[in-house]
């Protein structure tokens, strides 16, 4: 900070801190977009020989997928581009607006299936129900597998949970379907597809409202739902040596990445590198923050223009 009589002391550790989404997770894209993409010509031609609106809206909900599990590959690549001059953090926050457009598509998705389904409501056609049973059972058997595909990273990265959660949708999808199939099939209740697809798309906004909620958060550069900022705030407080602490950042650089940046006060002057080492370690390890940079800072006295909690 120019202008005062302090001694700066930054540390990055990028080494820590949650798991970013692996090249492994590639391949999991790979074989989903193949599955999907299959399955939906499949479901399509299907639903249009069943005359089943259950099983089209299907078919477009997993077309969306297949769009979804695209961007969110493209975004996981991105991801892991090297940082250049004009991009200092790289493209790690291009997870954060897969994640988001996810979220948004969902809500399209699911607008277009209840947009059909109320129509249905008030004109019940026939439906196949054996043909709407049987395509609707391959649906959960390869929306499962996609999903478990992302089962592991859902936890740590918001763009591998976007598509864990839309896989995972889509077979409660199909399971609906299918319970539809046998109802037709042994009552003949024509208004029960579409009434399930309505049924269905509750379920689906209620899964997804979630995903909209942390992706519009974290592109806000809000701090991450798991961490207690105050908590954060503590832990650094009590720092051997550390008298008070201001202008404390914290905010997800993509979606698996979180960056801080923190002013110590400290009357006895920097501690050294050993110190900052220790500090962002600890961070690290348990909060999940893996690019910490701390400013030392001598006294109070020498008042700093960022002291002030709202300023920025």
């Amino acid at each position: 900070m120019s202008g005062h009589r302090h001694d700066h002391a930054h540390d990055h550790d990028h080494g820590h801190g949650p798991a970013r989404a692996p090249a492994s997770f590639g391949r999991a894209f790979a074989l989903g977009i193949v599955l999907n993409l299959g399955f939906v010509a499949v479901e399509a031609a299907y639903g249009i020989a069943s005359n089943s609106i259950a099983l089209l809206a299907d078919a477009g909900h997993n077309l969306s997928d297949v769009l979804s599990l695209a961007v969110a590959w493209v975004a996981a690549a991105l991801a892991l581009r090297r940082p250049s001059r004009r991009f200092t953090y790289g493209l790690r926050g291009s997870s954060i607006l897969a994640a988001l457009f996810n979220a948004m598509l969902l809500l399209v998705a699911v607008g277009a299936i209840a947009w059909e389904a109320v129509g249905r409501l008030f004109t019940p056609e026939p439906v196949a129900g054996r043909t709407v049973i049987v395509v609707a059972a391959i649906g959960i058997a390869i929306n499962t597998a996609t999903a478990l595909l992302f089962v592991r990273g859902r936890k740590d990265d918001l763009n591998i949970r976007g598509a864990f959660l839309h896989m995972a949708a889509d077979a409660a999808v199909s399971a609906g379907v299918v319970l539809a199939g046998v109802a037709i099939l042994y009552t003949d209740w024509l208004w029960l597809d579409p009434v399930v697809s309505l049924l269905i798309v509750a379920a689906i906004l209620w899964s997804t409202w979630g995903l909209l909620r942390d992706s519009l958060h974290t592109s806000l550069a809000a701090v991450p739902a798991s961490i207690e900022p105050g908590a954060v705030r503590i832990h650094l407080e009590r720092l051997p040596g550390v008298a008070c602490i201001h202008d404390l950042h914290i905010w997800a650089i993509g979606t698996s990445d979180v960056a801080l940046t923190c002013h110590l006060v400290m009357p006895g002057g920097a501690p050294g590198d050993a110190f900052l080492a220790r500090t962002a370690a600890g961070l690290a390890e348990r909060f999940g923050i893996g690019h910490a940079t701390l400013q030392i800072e001598h006294s109070e006295d020498d008042a700093c223009r960022l002291a002030c909690d709202e300023a920025v």
